[in-house]
């Protein structure tokens, strides 16, 4: 089976952005970090958008995308956040042919103060 780490930049831990395991991607917790500047951007919708893109990037730099993913995890700051972030979500997966299962946490804290961030599981 093959077994292959992809490296984040902007990881904010001794941890690998995806691992690759035979046909399956697992991508670590994807903070609203923009690569471009270390910064997060303001409000729910906009960490939500940032997240999911860097889910895309770190699945896209894995061999897959965002059509490919089974399973994801979401965790939120405040759970009153949640219509806003599924608003985001559902338009990032509106192209999917099946919708992936979904779990939503409200957590105590995030690294950086983030509102958000999700982690996927996918297939290559």
């Amino acid at each position: 089976m093959e077994t292959r780490m992809i490296k984040d930049r902007c990881a904010v831990g001794p941890y690998s952005k995806a691992v690759i395991a035979g046909d399956l991607i697992f991508t670590s917790g994807q903070l609203p970090i923009n690569p471009e500047t270390g910064m997060m951007p303001e409000g729910i919708e906009a960490q939500s958008r940032q997240s999911l893109a860097n889910v895309r990037s770190a699945l896209v730099e894995a061999g897959s995308d965002l059509s490919h993913v089974v399973k994801s995890t979401v965790f939120l700051k405040s759970m009153e956040d949640f219509p806003a972030m599924n608003k985001v979500y559902a338009e990032a997966f509106k192209d999917n042919a099946v919708l992936p299962a979904r779990s939503t946490i409200q957590v105590a804290r995030l690294p950086k103060d983030a509102m958000v961030e999700i982690e996927v599981v996918a297939i290559k």
